[in-house]
């Protein structure tokens, strides 16, 4: 009968521990993919002061979030101040996909910048659109965190 008990009291334990691990598992994941869409700081530049140059999309989407829409309607703020200046909007994907899918993924999204920052007065004459897919990361990385900083679109003044 004992060793019925400690049987029992050890499998009690090993469950406890299992369902604790899987637990905290869970908890690393969600706390990793808590966002769809990368909004951090630190691969962020900025066009001039107080402007970032890059927003972020969800996967496989070139719909602008509030957050975007916020950055570009400063890019177009300051592109109103100096009408003298033209901009390349540079559109990226993350490493997920057939090159030709993330080729056509960041010209929508470039375009999606370029239509939002004309519908702020800026003349689609100031504004180029090019697409890098996913052959420019910034991040380089082959997880969720690195797909979010990759999956984006950079507003760099033309040459």
């Amino acid at each position: 009968m004992k060793f019925n008990e400690i049987f029992k009291n050890i499998f009690l334990v090993i469950a406890f521990g299992l369902i604790l691990s899987a637990c905290a598992t869970q908890k690393k994941v969600d706390s990793q993919m808590k966002s769809d869409v990368y909004t951090g700081t630190d691969t962020v530049e900025y066009l001039a002061s107080g402007v970032p140059d890059r927003v972020f999309f969800a996967t496989n989407e070139s719909v602008l979030t509030t957050a975007s829409r916020d950055t570009l309607r400063k890019q177009a703020a300051w592109l109103r101040k100096n009408s003298d200046i033209t901009v390349v909007l540079e559109g990226h994907a993350d490493e997920r996909g057939t090159r030709e899918y993330n080729l056509a993924l960041g010209e929508r999204r470039a375009n999606a910048a370029k239509d939002y920052l004309m519908t702020y007065g800026i003349s689609s004459n100031r504004i180029s659109v090019i697409s890098y897919g996913k052959e420019r990361p910034v991040d380089s990385g082959s997880n969720p965190l690195a797909w979010s900083k990759n999956r984006r679109s950079v507003t760099v003044k033309a040459n």
